[in-house]
């Protein structure tokens, strides 16, 4: 296991789908829906349309495939997300991701309050098992509340699935990995805004995350 590293600042790529309506709801909650809790969007990712950009160039990928949603990143230092242009205050984002390929030392996870490129928060871990809340404002990428990543042991490590949990509720914002808070942080900067899947690189290209079962719902 590495060390707590410092954030990285990365040049980001905005990757925004502008959606002309929600993609439909089923009348059941998906497996993992928290019990008793308004859905608000919902995707499995299995029936491919405009709701999440379709992207493939030699830079990475941002499509559906294998009935999840895969994001690619071919470039060092380096952040591809993407966004289905909703609008939500409070909300709670739930989302399981696996590692296919690429080097451990990654970053993949969830937005929430996105207003635009320049001003979102993301909530992230990266497959040798480090974790951290991030604020972005203006060109400044900062963690909140901690200096470094810190590691967990609640985190599966390697090309294992995770469920990743997100809050944004009021000020606060809370980030559970498979059902264990790690971090509960306080920040006033943004109170609303898209939710997005974002998924980035450090020194080694190739970072490959397919998400899945995505729900969003109140805190």
């Amino acid at each position: 296991m590495m060390p707590p590293r410092p954030l990285f600042s990365l040049l980001a790529l905005l990757l925004a789908a502008l959606a002309c309506q929600l993609p439909g709801l089923s009348d059941s909650a998906p497996p993992g829906a928290p019990p008793g809790k308004e859905i608000l969007f919902q995707d499995d990712f299995s029936s491919p349309d405009d709701t999440w950009v379709r992207l493939r160039d030699e830079e990475g990928i941002t499509d559906y495939d294998q009935d999840g949603y895969r994001i690619r990143v071919d470039r060092e230092n380096w952040f591809f997300w993407v966004n289905p242009g909703l609008t939500f205050d409070d909300v709670s984002i739930q989302v399981e991701a696996t590692k296919l390929g690429g080097p451990d030392e990654n970053e993949f996870g969830v937005i929430c309050r996105y207003v635009d490129e320049n001003n979102f928060y993301f909530f992230s871990i990266t497959s040798d098992g480090f974790y951290g809340i991030t604020r972005v404002v203006g060109d400044d990428y900062e963690l909140i509340g901690m200096q470094n990543l810190r590691p967990s042991n609640a985190i599966n490590t390697g090309s294992a699935a995770n469920r990743l949990r997100a809050e944004c509720q009021g000020n606060t914002l809370r980030f559970y990995v498979n059902d264990m808070l790690l971090a509960e942080v306080q920040d006033d900067n943004l109170t609303a805004g898209d939710i997005g899947l974002i998924a980035g690189t450090y020194d080694q290209p190739g970072v490959d995350i397919l998400f899945d079962n995505l729900i969003v719902t109140r805190p």
